[in-house]
C-alpha cells in the first residue's frame, strides 16, 4: 500500500529532525536491480550524508536476487526490475505486509557501439533486427528466461514479428549491464537494454527505441523482506518517497510512480 501524502510529508520532516539531531542509524541491506546500480548507489550515499544511516547494497539480475532471498540471504529490501520476480516472493510470504509499491518505470531500446556505423532503426511491426545486426553478429540482452530486461524484449519482439530471426542469434547474458558491457566493447553490433542502462554509457549509442505499446508496462516494485530489519527497510522506503529521494532516480532517467 503506497503511503498518503500526508504521510510522507510526516516522514520527511521526522527524517530531517533525525539528521538534525545527527543520530546515526543502523544498517539497511538493498538488493536492487542490476539496472539501478548507479541511481541506488547514489541514494545510499545521500541516505548516508543525511545521517539515516548505512546502505549495503547488493545488484544483480532481478530473477537472481529474488533466488538468494528464497533461499534465505539477509535483505532488509529489495527493487525489482519487474513483478514477477515480486510475485514470485510474495506468494513465498517473504514480503512484509503491504510495504510493497511500485516505484519506478523505464524504457527498452536498441543500442550499438558508438563508433560503430549502424544507422538508426526504425522499430515497427515486422522490422528487422537481424538485418542490422549482420551475417555474423549477434544480438545481447539479458538472458530472456530469467532476466527482466529480457522477458521484456522478448515480448516486444514476439508482439512485432521479429523474434522469430533472433532468438538463434542471441547473446544471451546474466544481467542487462552485462549485455551493456558486451556492446560497449564492440563485441556485438546490437544490444537491448534499458533506456537508463545506454544513458549512463559514452560507449553506447541508442539507435531504436521500442514503443510501450509493444511489451507489458517496465515496472519497478520494492518492498520490505519479512525477518529483516524492518525499522531500517521503513525508514530507507520512506527515504525512496521524498522528493530528494525521487530527485535521484529522475536524474538517471528512470520514471517516478
Amino acid at each position: 500500500m503506497k503511503p498518503s501524502k500526508m504521510a510522507i510529508h510526516l516522514f520527511t520532516v521526522a527524517l530531517i529532525l533525525l539528521a538534525s539531531l545527527g543520530v546515526a542509524q543502523a544498517d539497511v541491506v538493498v538488493f536492487a536491480a542490476a539496472s539501478t546500480t548507479n541511481a541506488v548507489t547514489e541514494l545510499g550515499e545521500l541516505y548516508e550524508a543525511r545521517n539515516l544511516g548505512h546502505m549495503t547494497p547488493s545488484f544483480a539480475s532481478s530473477s537472481t536476487l529474488a533466488k538468494q532471498i528464497g533461499n534465505g540471504a539477509p535483505a532488509d529490501v529489495y527493487l525489482s526490475a519487474n513483478t514477477k520476480w515480486m510475485n514470485y516472493l510474495e506468494k513465498k510470504k517473504l514480503l512484509t505486509r503491504e510495504s510493497r509499491f511500485d516505484l519506478l518505470r523505464n524504457r527498452i531500446v536498441l543500442i550499438s557501439p558508438v563508433a560503430g556505423s549502424l544507422a538508426n532503426i526504425d522499430i515497427h511491426p515486422g522490422f528487422s533486427p537481424a538485418a542490422a545486426m549482420g551475417s555474423e553478429g549477434r544480438l545481447a540482452m539479458g538472458d530472456p528466461t530469467h532476466v527482466p530486461a529480457g522477458m521484456y524484449g522478448k515480448k516486444a519482439l514476439e508482439n512485432l514479428g521479429s523474434w522469430g530471426e533472433v532468438k538463434d542469434r542471441l547473446a544471451p547474458m546474466k544481467d542487462v549491464r552485462a549485455a551493456l558491457v558486451l556492446v560497449e566493447r564492440g563485441e556485438v553490433p546490437l544490444g537491448l537494454v534499458y533506456s537508463t542502462d545506454a544513458a549512463i554509457s559514452s560507449k553506447v549509442r541508442v539507435v531504436g527505441t521500442f514503443p510501450e505499446s509493444c511489451h507489458p508496462p517496465i515496472v519497478y516494485p520494492v518492498a520490505a523482506i519479512a525477518g529483516g530489519n524492518q525499522a531500517e527497510a521503513d525508514r530507507f522506503l520512506a527515504f525512496l518517497h521524498t522528493p530528494e529521494g525521487q530527485a535521484v532516480f529522475v536524474k538517471y532517467g528512470f520514471g517516478v510512480k
